[in-house]
């Protein structure tokens, strides 16, 4: 047995088959949900898998996943790696011409979507010359265009298959891959090794302990533990941090529940009638509306259940945080760092803030490198952030991207992130931002996530997004676009621009300050930095 993802799966299911391992609730406030054991789970993505290898998809090739949360996205995903093909996830907020790039950049061969996204694969397939086996989950809206290639409904598609595995021998080097959210730029594809994804990923199967030494070591804990542990990632499963959390919770033998979309006050009552102890979310756009519910109306939900709430992808400022803390004192909070490139890097240390700065303790493979040299930087000196050891293969059909990104030093194959930091004298990392949103303002550079940062801990700031836009004397300027509460009171540019001096140096006190009705995120609440910066040179 090698640290192969199916594999790994199999033997949890052959240790705890009869154990709940997947919850899923469809439109939230309908009533409707699934419950499948882990025996159930496997026997389902079995038969997907079968059906797939019946209709030619080889080991190596390429599945894409464009689907809303459901089972039908872990179940795809498993059937795929049971028969050594590449799961892709596919944004599903995309439009016909990012998908056109995304389908055949990906190189799909066949893809598994909701039938709401019909008309766009149907104006998607004629520009694309590799995708040739198509699966429906629901039935097309009416009058809608049907694909060129006819669609099998996924419960058809489902019956065809075989229950029993019956699948050839697979391997630590079989792939995995994540499309990158594309906000700055063309999304690329992470190519994974199933190993190295297991490891850095996944952590080995203990994200917060001792990594297992062996595969079957793996099943070995779990036999030799118990259950109770519910996880709960709210983002949408295309965005690979919800997913490798779901996996994660596989990995220990527990429960995954899961929301077709992200509607907050559904959210609560799902911690409270599930018993959710470990809550994933991305930033103040998930967790604000969370602690609005739980000052107002859904004051009296029992979230006590909680023992942990994690953010990746977008850091909980120290305003969210606190009143969060207040509201349920027993969840511990956890600002993750991490990427698509590198897996889990860190963990915000308990000084992380606007007065030190996003700070985290790091795993013994980051450092901070000069981006040149690749040599660590000296205390206090500014870098990127590189990761060691297991490190994706590199970025699918983009040779030239690879070579920028992934290097070999030290007998170490390492990758680069965009992210620029500094690191101490005792090795906490002090993260800047990210390279490319950094403002160079007459000279001084500002990064946009210590801005926001300020901008948020004003009580009546409710969300915020921090751009550079041209500027004739100092090249850019730091412009800022804000939503305020919904109960705040009228709130001046130089109200705002005083408070930021209060946290901020003068040089990054936003010049440029526009009200908006609502911040654009993506649905897992990253920032949409080139939505704020369209919105900022258009404000003048």
């Amino acid at each position: 047995m090698e640290y192969n993802l199916a594999d790994l799966f199999e033997s949890i299911v052959d240790t705890v088959p009869d154990r709940e391992a997947l919850v899923y609730i469809d439109h939230p406030g309908t009533g409707a949900e699934r419950r499948l054991t882990y025996g159930e789970l496997d026997a389902a993505a079995n038969r997907l898998a079968h059906h797939l290898a019946h209709h030619g998809i080889a080991p190596g090739e390429h599945v894409g996943l464009h689907l809303y949360n459901g089972i039908e996205y872990l179940q795809s995903a498993l059937a795929c790696l049971k028969i050594r093909a590449v799961p892709v996830n596919v944004n599903y907020r995309y439009v016909e011409e990012e998908l056109v790039y995304l389908y055949r950049d990906a190189d799909l061969a066949a893809l598994v979507f909701d039938a709401e996204f019909t008309a766009r694969v149907a104006a998607t397939l004629p520009h694309t010359d590799r995708l040739r086996h198509l699966i429906r989950v629901g039935a097309a809206p009416e009058g809608a265009t049907e694909p060129r290639i006819a669609p099998v409904a996924f419960p058809d598609a489902e019956a065809s298959g075989s229950p029993g595995r019956g699948f050839g021998r697979r391997s630590g080097d079989d792939q995995f891959i994540i499309y990158t959210g594309g906000t700055t730029g063309m999304p690329k594809g992470v190519m994974w090794r199933s190993e190295d994804l297991f490891f850095a990923g996944l952590g080995g199967g203990a994200p917060t302990g001792e990594p297992v030494s062996r595969p079957e070591e793996l099943a070995e804990r779990v036999a030799a533990g118990g259950d109770g542990l519910v996880f709960f990632p709210t983002p949408p499963l295309m965005h690979g941090t919800s997913t490798l959390t779901a996996f994660i919770a596989f990995n220990f033998g527990q429960k995954v529940v899961i929301h077709r979309k992200y509607v907050p006050q559904e959210v609560l009552r799902t911690i409270e009638r599930e018993k959710v102890t470990s809550l994933s979310l991305v930033g103040d756009a998930m967790m604000r509306p969370l602690v609005d519910l739980l000052s107002g109306p859904l004051k009296d939900t029992d979230c006590s259940s909680l023992f942990s709430v994690s953010s990746s992808g977008a850091i909980l400022s120290d305003t969210v945080r606190a009143q969060f803390t207040e509201l349920v004192p027993n969840a511990m909070l956890l600002n993750n760092f991490g990427s698509s490139e590198s897996g889990f890097n860190g963990t915000a240390t308990a000084d992380s803030g606007p007065e030190k700065g996003f700070r985290i303790s790091i795993n013994a493979g980051t450092a901070v490198v000069d981006p040149v040299t690749h040599q660590p930087v000296e205390p206090g000196a500014v870098g990127r952030i590189a990761l060691r050891g297991h490190v994706p293969l590199g970025y699918y059909n983009d040779p030239e991207k690879t070579a920028g990104t992934f290097f070999e030093a030290d007998g170490a194959r390492w990758v680069l992130l965009g992210d620029m930091a500094t690191v101490d004298e005792e090795g906490i990392v002090t993260v800047l931002g990210r390279g490319s949103q950094c403002i160079n303002t007459g000279g001084e550079k500002v990064f946009p996530e210590e801005v926001e940062q300020a901008l948020k801990a004003h009580p009546d700031i409710y969300d915020a997004l921090v751009a550079g836009v041209p500027d004739e004397r100092w090249g850019s300027r730091v412009a800022a676009v804000i939503q305020l509460r919904d109960s705040a009171a009228p709130l001046s540019a130089d109200a705002v621009q005083r408070h930021c001096r209060t946290r901020l140096a003068g040089y990054k006190v936003p010049r440029t300050v526009v009200f908006s009705d609502a911040i654009q995120r993506s649905p897992s609440g990253k920032a949409d930095y080139r939505w704020a910066k369209s919105v900022a040179e258009a404000a003048g």
